[in-house]
């Protein structure tokens, strides 16, 4: 319910988001979707907020990829689609809404927030969100 709320709440009040955002998240949805966390990792932030259902935590991105390896051994996966995507913040700040389902069917809501660093977007906020 929570989470279906807060997809709402982004949709109505951020603005709709250009195609180039399947350029930004193509190849962390590529890598989400095999359950490759180095290849994820690439795209992390040098800290960034990781959270799988409650327990978030604000770490390097040497422990986050560690995290993320230990959450794909244990809900190895079947499928993962961007269902929504937009723009954070005037920043330049965008972000992707997508569900992620394991093999054993356990379903989340995944969070995936990114800001422009140079010439690369990187990730600053991952969270996995059990339905």
């Amino acid at each position: 319910m929570k989470a279906s709320l807060c997809i709402f709440i982004v949709n109505l009040c951020l603005p709709s988001f250009d195609a180039g955002s399947q350029h930004i998240f193509g190849p962390i949805k590529e890598a989400i979707s095999v359950g490759n966390a180095k290849n994820v990792a690439q795209y992390f932030d040098n800290s960034l907020d990781i959270a799988f259902d409650s327990e978030e935590k604000t770490c390097p991105k040497e422990t986050a990829g560690l995290l993320l390896r230990d959450f794909f051994k244990k809900n190895e996966p079947s499928g993962f689609v961007i269902l929504h995507n937009g723009a954070a913040s005037k920043g330049g700040g965008q972000y992707a809404i997508g569900n992620y389902t394991s093999a054993d069917k356990t379903k989340y809501t995944v969070l995936i927030r990114v800001r422009q660093t140079g010439n690369r977007f990187l990730i600053h906020e991952l969270s996995f969100v059990k339905e």
